[in-house]
């Protein structure tokens, strides 16, 4: 194949199969999130971090949410809180989260042209698997790897490389989406194609194009329009 060949070609026509993040990635569960760390505030009597702010936090997890809006707590306390804040959140797993504009038109086409997809996240596995079972996902996606079933979290490649076991595909043929950098740095390490989610979680200090993914993209449907790099 040519060069010029090689650059026209879609990229989802060179893999076999697409992981996903899942919080700011494939789902946007920063509404019910920040509600829990809210009513764990009002709890507190602690005043409440800016929404916008705190949306941005979600991709640090139910840990870097309590240090935002508790920063002067002892990590005894932060882990307590944290707990708690588990627990306030799995009593609304799902009110208002959603896919992301797009995310479903890209899943339908994955399955229409047999492309297996799934979730490699940092989220416990008591959250992740009753929330896309309320969404309907889980019958859908052929892995999902939490953040507690592997033997370490993002940004160590296990996560990834149990999921690529799992779908039993090579990493040079798989790609990684997500919108944090340990997502990346994840991928990148596992030795898969990856791509950053510009929609997701960004840290105010965080710019996704410094983190030398393979690929940005701006919104979901992008993804069925990119083109492999050279």
């Amino acid at each position: 194949m040519s060069p010029g060949k090689q650059m026209t070609t879609a990229l989802l026509e060179c893999v076999d199969a697409v992981l996903f993040d899942l919080d700011g990635t494939l789902l946007d569960t920063a509404p019910d999130l920040v509600a829990a760390l809210y009513t764990l505030c009002s709890e507190e009597g602690q005043h409440t971090p800016p929404a916008e702010l705190a949306s941005c936090y979600v991709s640090t997890g139910a840990i870097g949410l309590v240090r935002l809006a508790f920063p002067d707590s002892a990590e005894e306390r932060t882990e307590t809180l944290r707990q708690r804040l588990v627990e306030l959140y799995a009593g609304r797993i799902c009110v208002d989260t959603a896919p992301y504009p797009g995310i479903l038109r890209v899943l339908e086409h994955l399955e229409q042209h047999g492309l297996p997809w799934g979730i490699v996240t940092n989220k416990i596995a008591q959250l992740t698997e009753p929330l896309l079972d309320h969404l309907g996902f889980r019958t859908r996606c052929a892995t999902v790897i939490s953040g507690d079933s592997a033997s370490h979290r993002k940004p160590h490649p296990a996560p990834l490389l149990m999921g690529l076991s799992e779908l039993g595909v090579q990493p040079h043929r798989t790609i990684y989406i997500g919108d944090a950098a340990q997502d990346i740095m994840a991928g990148q390490a596992a030795g898969l194609i990856t791509i950053a989610a510009a929609w997701g979680y960004i840290l105010p200090d965080q710019d996704p194009l410094e983190w030398q993914a393979d690929y940005t993209i701006g919104q979901p449907l992008e993804l069925l329009e990119l083109r492999r790099k050279s």
